[in-house]
């Protein structure tokens, strides 16, 4: 299936995908959303760990979603890099509505039945935020967008959990659902590469070897 963005090609743009670093609301596992939350001291660790370690490779440019927890990550790596920092609003976490700031039980206690719809069926949003399906539009879109303008080159992503998991099902032309079946760590990698023809191919997942000096 061709993405329509480009002739065939045999080398790809490798996406280099960055979770954003520790805050608060990642701490208490709470809903974070479009609240505009700044990472912790440990966060801020977490973000230099991984901008040392993407260093080593060839990154030719920086994308942020345009919250200060990812803009304060991808600053740190902007700054071993050497790059600018292109901010991009297709790459902003899911608006959770009125779930925001919530642990999960906390809006189970609240909405019960929507929880229920939400968990089951990415077609349905938190009351008066996205579904998982508005998210994965807006997503795809912007990772088509970033291709078109960097084809062949490598391109570091900070991003926020939702998105990044989105990039990933799409690569390997899993169903939404398997977003539910993912797990990403605060400050993780992930790497894809993806060809002008059409196919992408996740390289690696969640990975977090700069941070072995964290308990997990």
């Amino acid at each position: 299936m061709s993405t329509g963005w480009g002739a065939p090609d045999t080398e790809p743009t490798r996406l280099v995908l960055l979770r954003h670093g520790q805050t608060p609301l990642s701490v208490d596992q709470r809903f974070a959303g479009r609240g505009d939350a700044e990472l912790t001291d440990q966060g801020h660790q977490q973000a230099s760990a991984a901008a040392r370690r993407i260093a080593a490779w060839p990154v030719d440019a920086a994308v942020s979603s345009p919250l200060t927890r990812c803009r304060d990550t991808a600053a740190h790596a902007a700054e071993q890099l050497g790059l600018p920092v292109e901010v991009d609003e297709g790459f902003v976490e899911t608006d959770f509505g009125e779930w925001e700031g919530m642990t999960f039980a906390e809006a189970r206690a609240a909405d019960p039945a929507g929880v229920d719809r939400w968990i089951s069926d990415p077609q349905a949003g938190p009351p008066g935020g996205e579904s998982f399906a508005q998210v994965a539009a807006r997503v795809g879109a912007a990772r088509d967008a970033l291709l078109r303008h960097h084809r062949g080159r490598t391109v570091l992503v900070v991003s926020h959990v939702t998105p990044i998991k989105i990039l990933v099902q799409q690569a390997m032309g899993a169903p939404l659902e398997a977003l539910y079946r993912m797990h990403l760590d605060t400050a993780c990698l992930t790497r894809i590469d993806c060809y002008a023809d059409g196919p992408m191919v996740v390289r690696s997942l969640n990975d977090t070897a700069h941070l072995a000096w964290q308990t997990f």
